[in-house]
């Protein structure tokens, strides 16, 4: 039994998966696929790539998709929704939206409060472009800067050559456009990198916003010179573990667990809590352990295939369940939704 439905105006189909009773009414509880797909993704911004003379109108578009498995709460053993209100700290009275200001905390019960007119003074100035400053080496931006990745699209027929043509240029070339942009009120330091039929635009962290790991962690170890021994033997782990890098075959197994766990407790099955793992040992011996691992790599007599490992794992694992005891059912809640993206 399939119903399709609109939420946020995205459409998503939704599946019959169990008789649920709601305020003593027995009805079919009407369910999201949880993790499939939420539509095409949507403009977040339009305006014009901008490189020397050339102005090229584009779109930008979200690159991923969040899937995680969004919870709503509830009072224990009912279907009451819990509520978040906005009260004075002191008197424990709500506060209206209309009477909230925001303000920074000095410390020692100081505070500077300021206004929506004073914080909208140091907004950036709108504009609808992307000024590109730079073309650097890709290999020269270390990753930890990168944040958040979007797609640009031309605007229009009359946009695709000017596109294509930059696309084509910096893949040739081997650079990556530096530049900035306001979006939302902020203003954004991005990279933009061409792919096989796209360009890429990734947000990414100022200087000053990412850290120093030799001067922040603390107990990070100096560099050991390592004996020969030490990295022939590491190298031939290594090696003995290569392989190409294929997206397909990596799944979130949390997610496909969490969602196994809805439907059967949806169904009004019983759901078997797991068992701890144990914890892990530590290692004492550095070489014996690389000689072990390297043993265990190259004395499988058999390794199935990706395609078939691939498969394996795209199956969620079933959740251990055992069929419920005929007693009398509290009402059931609908206790997750899924985020359009």
């Amino acid at each position: 039994m399939e119903k399709s439905g609109r939420s946020r105006g995205l459409k998503t189909e939704m599946t019959a998966i169990g008789p649920v009773c709601r305020g003593g009414v027995s009805e079919w509880w009407i369910a999201p696929e949880l993790g499939k797909d939420c539509g095409m993704p949507r403009t977040i911004w339009k305006g014009s790539l901008s490189f020397g003379l050339v102005n090229v109108p584009i779109g930008v578009y979200p690159a991923t998709q969040d899937k995680s498995i969004h919870f709503n709460q509830f009072e224990r053993g009912t279907s009451d929704r819990i509520r978040y209100k906005k009260v004075n700290e002191r008197t424990g009275k709500e506060v209206e939206a209309a009477n909230i200001v925001k303000g920074v905390d000095l410390g020692g019960g100081e505070y500077v409060i300021l206004s929506e007119e004073e914080l909208a003074s140091a907004e950036p100035q709108r504009s609808r472009y992307i000024e590109i400053t730079d073309f650097v080496s890709l290999d020269q931006i270390d990753p930890v800067y990168y944040n958040t990745t979007y797609y640009l699209a031309p605007e229009g027929e009359a946009a695709g050559k000017a596109y294509s043509l930059l696309r084509q240029a910096m893949q040739e070339s081997g650079k990556v456009a530096i530049a900035t942009f306001v979006m939302r009120n902020k203003e954004y330091l991005v990279a933009i990198r061409p792919e096989a039929d796209v360009l890429a635009l990734e947000t990414m962290y100022f200087s000053d916003e990412v850290r120093s790991p030799s001067n922040e962690l603390p107990n990070l170890p100096r560099t050991q010179e390592a004996s020969e021994q030490e990295l022939k033997m590491a190298n031939l782990l290594i090696d003995s573990m290569e392989s190409e890098w294929e997206p397909e075959r990596y799944h979130d197994t949390h997610r496909a667990k969490v969602e196994a766990l809805i439907e059967e407790k949806a169904q009004g099955k019983t759901i078997a809590v797991a068992k701890e793992a144990p914890a892990a040992t530590k290692v004492v011996d550095l070489m014996e352990a690389l000689s072990a691992s390297i043993k265990a790599k190259s004395g499988a007599t058999s390794r199935p295939s990706r395609s078939k490992a691939a498969t394996a794992a795209a199956k969620p694992a079933a959740a251990k369940v055992t069929p419920a005891k005929k007693v009398t059912k509290a009402p059931a809640v609908k206790a997750a939704r899924r985020k359009a993206s």
